[in-house]
């Protein structure tokens, strides 16, 4: 039997879900059509893209990719190194996440011309970083960037047969990662159609990221009972 995850990983993954159909609201709506969490887009846009589609750039795609990789493959081996250290890596990770968002908010409101490209780096480098936490931190069905697979799941259970109950657990973790990522996206759009600038939105995002760190630190440091 797989281990039961923790509620407060589980808690923690589902508002980082959340804040990822914000950060795609501002990425789509605002810098794209790009996104800079949901990958697989990307790919299809510059497949598009490269296939002379009018209206879709390479630039915006690919430089979401390559700062998406960046924040990856450097967010693991932060991680790994605060763990070696005994650190914190989950509360560092989110921390450093905060911070991007936080400079490509500022990036994106300052007067600079041409700065969608940097900005979009900037996000999908911290949702890089994300991708890499989460694979690391391991809660089953909450990638907090993904949510097809969820879904899938929990319309149809692996390996369900009338002998089996269904795991109640489990599918409430599918349903919260495909109802908040729904919400976060509406949130994110409703936001912006009520003229709240973006980088106020990737402001709020970066907030709540920190919040969410805050929790998981307080939550390590309470003794057990």
């Amino acid at each position: 039997m797989a281990p039961t995850p923790q509620v407060a990983p589980t808690v923690a993954m589902v508002v980082l879900t959340l804040t990822t159909g914000m950060v795609e609201a501002v990425s789509f709506l605002v810098l794209g059509p790009v996104f800079t969490a949901v990958q697989t887009g990307n790919l299809l846009f510059l497949g598009f893209a490269v296939a002379g589609e009018e209206g879709l750039s390479l630039l915006a795609p690919a430089g979401s990719l390559a700062g998406f990789t960046v924040g990856a493959v450097l967010g693991a081996r932060l991680e790994a190194a605060v763990e070696r250290r005994g650190g914190r890596w989950f509360t560092v990770a989110l921390r450093t996440e905060a911070a991007l968002l936080a400079l490509a908010a500022l990036l994106l409101a300052g007067p600079a011309s041409g700065a969608h490209g940097a900005v979009t780096a900037v996000v999908a480098a911290a949702m890089g970083l994300r991708n890499a936490t989460t694979l690391r931190a391991g809660v089953p069905d909450l990638t907090t960037t993904v949510a097809t697979r969820s879904l899938t799941a929990l319309l149809a259970p692996p390996g369900r047969t009338a002998r089996v109950a269904p795991d109640t657990a489990a599918r409430l973790r599918r349903a919260a990662a495909v109802a908040t990522m729904f919400a976060g996206g509406l949130l994110g759009a409703w936001l912006l159609r009520r003229e709240v600038a973006a980088p106020v939105v990737l402001l709020t995002v970066a907030g709540v990221v920190l919040a969410t760190a805050a929790g998981a630190a307080a939550g390590v440091r309470r003794p057990p009972r």
